[in-house]
């Protein structure tokens, strides 16, 4: 087998292979004898019809068989021989092919790219430094407060807290509008659950009142009817309520775990350390979210198309999960997630799985089997019943197979984190957090 190898621009090689005429002749009597064995020829009994029958009716079918076979077969030995290592499938091509001459076929495909990395020390990281206030507890005693609130009606004026109950009918220019319309909606004041202009005009009004709030819709409102268009709202206010918090008595204690001897303290001091946990996981993330988008910066390398193409339906199936409660159609999802949204984004999650894979070869990391531990206690922390977790993990290869991708991946980051120029900056719980949840809606 001779095997000749074409380079061209950016990742594309076509390798040109030719296998002897001698080795496809064998290879097609081959076959003919296997069919002649149990081929059924009227005058003849199985297996004994004259192989020149045998090749008349069989023969085209057996060398395009053979043809077929000889191809994908050669192709593995083909790519050793030509020192390349193919990124995804190829497409191949017979360019020459008849009997009593040698076979010749064209197999084109993408190759990895050869990464050189950046001086991996000239990254930069802003590490998070972040101490738990006593505001920052009083907030979230506030909040567990509130999940278990009770509302009394009001006869005074409306407030921001308030929970309201409206009727509202929304008019641009004097024409009512698609979904501008709404009766016995229930509406908490300041929830941010409507459009600010909205919940400020009802601020002030009291039960029984019949009143117009002007709105302006912002310019990148999701309906696009809508976008930056004036509106005016008649309103009428038919129920407001005002939350009243529950004391932090004996029973509300023990709702959330805390002996009642431990009092108020205690209670502090369970969500001193529940925030301790949320902060340490957010300065986790955004280290690591540096650590790997410094990455791919300073190594802007080539990506296979193979491979992108690969990913896509991965990408695809995560958004898909997360429309799944809107209950939309499988056609609905495709006309709303075409691949082409997602072509950038799996190019970039190539290029740092590409990546990732040359910094575990540089820097020689091993896979840690501490560290895949350490990950399933910190998966299982999060649930009611960890030791469950612990061992529904223990119990699934295909989980434990991620989990240990992540855990090496984390091995990563701390590599590189370790040879990175990292600064610590103050900041606040919220604002981390708050940037936290802004990148995993992103």
């Amino acid at each position: 087998m001779e095997v000749q190898l074409e380079t061209s621009d950016g990742l594309v090689r076509q390798m040109k292979v030719r296998i002897p005429a001698e080795q496809v002749s064998k290879a097609v009597d081959a076959r003919l004898k296997s069919i002649a064995a149990r081929a059924k020829v009227p005058g003849f009994r199985p297996g004994k019809a004259p192989m020149k029958l045998i090749s008349s009716q069989y023969g085209p079918q057996a060398r395009m068989d053979v043809v077929t076979d000889l191809v994908r077969g050669s192709y593995p030995e083909a790519v050793h021989k030509a020192g390349v290592n193919p990124a995804g499938a190829p497409s191949f091509e017979v360019t020459a092919e008849s009997p009593d001459n040698e076979l010749e076929y064209t197999a084109s495909f993408e190759v990895y790219p050869e990464i050189t990395l950046g001086a991996l020390d000239s990254l930069t990281i802003e590490r998070p430094l972040v101490e738990i206030s006593e505001a920052d507890i009083d907030k979230l005693v506030d909040n567990l407060r509130g999940s278990r609130r009770t509302l009394n009606e009001v006869e005074r004026a409306s407030v921001v807290g308030d929970a309201c109950v409206i009727d509202f009918i929304g008019r641009i220019d004097g024409e009512e509008f698609e979904g501008g319309k709404g009766s016995d909606v229930e509406l908490e004041l300041g929830s941010g659950r409507f459009l600010p202009d909205l919940e400020n005009g009802i601020v002030g009004h009291s039960v029984g009142e019949t009143f117009t709030v002007d709105v302006a819709f912002p310019e990148d409102y999701r309906a696009e009817q809508l976008a930056g268009k004036a509106a005016q709202f008649e309103v009428t206010l038919k129920k407001v309520q005002e939350p009243v918090l529950p004391e932090i008595d004996a029973a509300f204690l023990k709702e959330h775990g805390i002996e009642a001897e431990a009092g108020v303290e205690g209670l502090r001091e369970k969500c001193r350390k529940a925030l301790a946990k949320e902060r340490d996981k957010a300065v986790k993330n955004r280290v690591k979210v540096q650590a790997l988008d410094g990455l791919l910066e300073m190594n802007d390398i080539p990506v296979p198309q193979a491979l992108i193409d690969q990913e896509i339906p991965r990408l695809r199936q995560e958004a898909a999960s997360r429309f799944s409660s809107a209950g939309l159609k499988p056609e609905q999802l495709d006309q709303m997630l075409p691949n082409e949204i997602f072509q950038e984004q799996a190019r970039k999650r190539v290029a740092l799985g590409l990546l990732i894979s040359e910094v575990i070869r540089k820097l020689e990391i091993k896979p840690d089997p501490q560290g895949v531990e350490r990950a399933i206690e910190e998966l299982a922390a999060d649930y009611e019943h960890p030791e469950q977790v612990r061992q529904f993990y223990q119990g699934r290869p295909d989980l434990l197979q991620g989990v240990r991708a992540l855990a090496l991946e984390d091995q990563v980051v701390a590599a590189l984190v370790d040879g990175a120029q990292v600064s610590d900056k103050p900041m606040a719980l919220d604002e981390l957090l708050a940037a936290q949840n802004q990148n995993q809606l992103a």
